[in-house]
């Protein structure tokens, strides 16, 4: 499975906890003001993984207006939940607007690409089926 943008090895920071507690509590306005403090912003776009549990990751994303994630697929189901701006999902041959608020469900597979239509974020959520790694049902 591709990583999320940013999320490879020289892009990884260090968490002050583990990111796969019983519970975890996020302020999404004070993550988005350190992504936009940090200098991958300054290309167009950062992201960081706040959940990490075997079966499901959810990954904040910042875009500067105009960047573009380019199309890709996950090996999981998604879901993509609009916080902030205004971004595209092109997928299946459909253009999908998520504003603030909006959500949009693909299952596991589809390609997409993403873009910012303003300065934006998104929480993105992605759910296996079962372990990692695991072919067993």
């Amino acid at each position: 499975m591709p990583q999320p943008p940013n999320e490879g090895p020289s892009h990884r920071r260090p968490h002050s906890s583990s990111m796969a507690e019983p519970y975890l509590e996020f302020d999404l306005g004070r993550e988005l003001e350190q992504l936009h403090r940090e200098p991958e912003w300054e290309r167009g776009q950062n992201a960081r993984t706040l959940v990490k549990y075997d079966t499901m990751r959810v990954v904040l994303t910042a875009l500067k207006a105009g960047a573009r994630i380019p199309e890709h697929r996950t090996d999981g189901r998604i879901t993509v939940h609009s916080v902030r701006g205004r971004i595209v999902v092109h997928a299946e041959g459909r253009t999908f607007d998520l504003p603030v608020g909006a959500v949009l469900a693909l299952d596991q597979g589809v390609r997409h690409d993403v873009e910012a239509v303003e300065d934006s974020a998104f929480l993105l959520t992605i759910a296996w089926p079962g372990k990692r790694g695991d072919t067993a049902s």
